[in-house]
Protein backbone atom coordinates (compact mmCIF):
# COMPACT_ATOMS: atom_id res chain seq x y z
CA UNK A 1 0.00 0.00 0.00
CA UNK A 2 2.63 2.12 0.75
CA UNK A 3 4.78 1.48 -2.43
CA UNK A 4 1.21 2.53 -4.34
CA UNK A 5 0.88 5.63 -2.70
CA UNK A 6 4.40 6.45 -3.47
CA UNK A 7 3.91 5.96 -6.55
CA UNK A 8 1.24 7.66 -6.93
CA UNK A 9 2.53 10.92 -5.69
CA UNK A 10 5.36 10.59 -7.49
CA UNK A 11 3.34 10.35 -10.62
CA UNK A 12 1.36 13.16 -9.86
CA UNK A 13 4.19 15.54 -8.82
CA UNK A 14 6.09 14.16 -11.95
CA UNK A 15 2.88 15.34 -13.95
CA UNK A 16 2.64 18.64 -12.42
CA UNK A 17 6.63 19.76 -12.86
CA UNK A 18 6.15 18.63 -16.85
CA UNK A 19 2.76 20.85 -17.28
CA UNK A 20 4.63 23.64 -16.05
CA UNK A 21 7.29 23.74 -18.35
CA UNK A 22 5.23 23.33 -21.44
CA UNK A 23 4.63 26.12 -23.59
CA UNK A 24 1.42 26.70 -25.71
CA UNK A 25 2.17 26.88 -28.55
CA UNK A 26 -0.54 27.97 -31.68
CA UNK A 27 -1.03 27.84 -35.33
CA UNK A 28 0.17 30.99 -36.92
CA UNK A 29 -3.65 31.32 -38.08
CA UNK A 30 -4.47 30.98 -34.16
CA UNK A 31 -2.21 33.67 -32.71
CA UNK A 32 -3.62 35.84 -35.65
CA UNK A 33 -7.39 35.16 -34.23
CA UNK A 34 -6.13 36.11 -30.59
CA UNK A 35 -4.28 38.67 -31.45
CA UNK A 36 -7.16 40.76 -32.88
CA UNK A 37 -9.35 39.71 -29.64
CA UNK A 38 -6.67 40.53 -27.48
CA UNK A 39 -3.10 42.20 -28.91
CA UNK A 40 -0.24 41.53 -27.88
CA UNK A 41 3.56 39.89 -29.42
CA UNK A 42 3.86 36.96 -31.32
CA UNK A 43 6.57 35.21 -31.19
CA UNK A 44 7.40 32.53 -33.92
CA UNK A 45 9.96 29.92 -33.57
CA UNK A 46 11.09 29.35 -36.98
CA UNK A 47 12.67 25.96 -37.29
CA UNK A 48 13.24 23.33 -39.66
CA UNK A 49 13.00 19.24 -39.50
CA UNK A 50 16.94 18.72 -40.11
CA UNK A 51 18.73 21.63 -37.98
CA UNK A 52 19.83 20.36 -34.81
CA UNK A 53 20.28 23.88 -32.82
CA UNK A 54 16.76 24.13 -32.90
CA UNK A 55 15.96 21.39 -31.69
CA UNK A 56 18.35 22.34 -28.56
CA UNK A 57 16.41 25.12 -28.64
CA UNK A 58 13.21 22.62 -27.81
CA UNK A 59 14.86 20.83 -25.44
CA UNK A 60 16.84 23.39 -23.53
CA UNK A 61 15.40 26.78 -23.84
CA UNK A 62 11.35 26.22 -24.36
CA UNK A 63 11.50 24.02 -21.58
CA UNK A 64 12.65 26.10 -18.98
CA UNK A 65 9.97 27.17 -16.39
CA UNK A 66 10.59 31.02 -16.71
CA UNK A 67 11.15 30.91 -20.49
CA UNK A 68 7.99 29.10 -20.93
CA UNK A 69 5.88 31.42 -18.35
CA UNK A 70 7.19 34.41 -20.30
CA UNK A 71 5.85 32.95 -23.34
CA UNK A 72 2.25 31.90 -22.36
CA UNK A 73 1.54 34.99 -20.24
CA UNK A 74 3.12 37.74 -22.91
CA UNK A 75 3.11 36.38 -26.13
CA UNK A 76 1.11 34.43 -28.44
CA UNK A 77 4.02 31.83 -29.24
CA UNK A 78 4.08 30.17 -32.64
CA UNK A 79 6.27 27.39 -34.16
CA UNK A 80 6.76 27.41 -37.55
CA UNK A 81 8.22 24.74 -39.47
CA UNK A 82 10.01 27.20 -42.38
CA UNK A 83 10.06 24.24 -44.85
CA UNK A 84 6.48 23.41 -44.24
CA UNK A 85 4.59 22.59 -47.21
CA UNK A 86 0.98 23.57 -46.06
CA UNK A 87 -0.26 27.12 -47.81
CA UNK A 88 -1.10 30.19 -44.82
CA UNK A 89 -3.11 32.91 -44.83
CA UNK A 90 -1.75 35.60 -42.32
CA UNK A 91 -3.04 39.02 -41.99
CA UNK A 92 -4.91 38.51 -45.53
CA UNK A 93 -2.25 36.92 -47.22
CA UNK A 94 -1.39 33.70 -48.69
CA UNK A 95 2.08 32.18 -48.61
CA UNK A 96 3.05 29.09 -50.32
CA UNK A 97 6.10 26.80 -50.78
CA UNK A 98 6.68 26.81 -54.04
CA UNK A 99 10.30 25.80 -54.37
CA UNK A 100 11.71 29.14 -55.66
CA UNK A 101 13.67 29.81 -51.98
CA UNK A 102 15.22 26.13 -52.04
CA UNK A 103 13.15 24.45 -49.70
CA UNK A 104 11.69 27.29 -47.69
CA UNK A 105 8.52 28.66 -47.26
CA UNK A 106 7.81 32.38 -48.62
CA UNK A 107 6.65 33.13 -44.98
CA UNK A 108 10.08 32.29 -43.85
CA UNK A 109 11.14 34.37 -46.42
CA UNK A 110 9.17 37.23 -45.51
CA UNK A 111 9.21 36.55 -42.01
CA UNK A 112 13.29 36.17 -41.75
CA UNK A 113 13.61 39.02 -44.50
CA UNK A 114 15.93 36.79 -46.53
CA UNK A 115 17.97 35.72 -44.11
CA UNK A 116 17.20 31.76 -43.91
CA UNK A 117 19.03 30.81 -40.94
CA UNK A 118 17.86 28.26 -38.30
CA UNK A 119 16.94 28.41 -35.57
CA UNK A 120 15.80 32.36 -35.64
CA UNK A 121 12.94 33.44 -33.70
CA UNK A 122 10.94 36.38 -34.52
CA UNK A 123 9.18 39.07 -32.63
CA UNK A 124 6.14 40.75 -34.56
CA UNK A 125 4.96 43.66 -32.72
CA UNK A 126 2.00 45.23 -32.70
CA UNK A 127 1.63 49.03 -34.38
CA UNK A 128 -1.12 51.87 -33.62
CA UNK A 129 -1.70 51.02 -36.77
CA UNK A 130 -2.81 47.67 -36.81
CA UNK A 131 0.62 46.40 -38.46
CA UNK A 132 3.94 45.10 -36.75
CA UNK A 133 6.73 45.82 -36.60
CA UNK A 134 9.00 42.59 -37.32
CA UNK A 135 12.21 41.71 -35.90
CA UNK A 136 13.93 38.32 -36.34
CA UNK A 137 16.52 37.08 -34.03
CA UNK A 138 18.77 34.35 -35.16
CA UNK A 139 20.73 31.75 -33.31
CA UNK A 140 20.63 29.31 -30.62
CA UNK A 141 19.42 30.81 -27.36
CA UNK A 142 19.90 29.63 -23.93
CA UNK A 143 17.67 30.38 -21.66
CA UNK A 144 19.59 33.00 -19.95
CA UNK A 145 19.89 34.86 -23.19
CA UNK A 146 16.09 33.84 -24.39
CA UNK A 147 14.71 35.38 -20.76
CA UNK A 148 16.51 38.83 -21.63
CA UNK A 149 15.28 39.32 -25.08
CA UNK A 150 11.64 38.23 -24.54
CA UNK A 151 11.19 40.80 -21.70
CA UNK A 152 12.87 43.20 -23.99
CA UNK A 153 9.95 42.97 -26.46
CA UNK A 154 7.17 42.08 -24.26
CA UNK A 155 7.99 45.55 -22.24
CA UNK A 156 8.05 47.40 -25.03
CA UNK A 157 11.59 48.51 -23.95
CA UNK A 158 12.61 48.37 -27.84
CA UNK A 159 10.86 51.38 -27.96
CA UNK A 160 12.31 53.48 -25.50
CA UNK A 161 16.10 52.17 -25.46
CA UNK A 162 18.77 50.05 -27.31
CA UNK A 163 19.01 46.61 -26.61
CA UNK A 164 22.73 47.03 -25.42
CA UNK A 165 22.03 49.25 -22.63
CA UNK A 166 18.60 47.12 -21.73
CA UNK A 167 20.62 43.93 -21.36
CA UNK A 168 23.37 45.74 -19.33
CA UNK A 169 20.82 46.48 -16.72
CA UNK A 170 18.47 43.28 -16.81
CA UNK A 171 18.13 41.46 -13.64
CA UNK A 172 16.81 38.18 -14.72
CA UNK A 173 15.95 34.96 -12.90
CA UNK A 174 17.48 32.29 -15.03
CA UNK A 175 20.34 31.18 -13.36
Amino acid sequence: MKKSITIIIFVLLTSLTFSQQNVKWYTIQEAEKLNKQNPRPIFIDTYTDWCGWCKKMDKETFTNTIISDILNNKYYPVKFNAEGKDSITFFGQTFINDGKSGNAHQLAVALLNGQLSYPTVVFLLPQQDGKFQIAPVPGFKVPKEMEVILNYFADKTYTTQKFEDYQKSFQGKVK
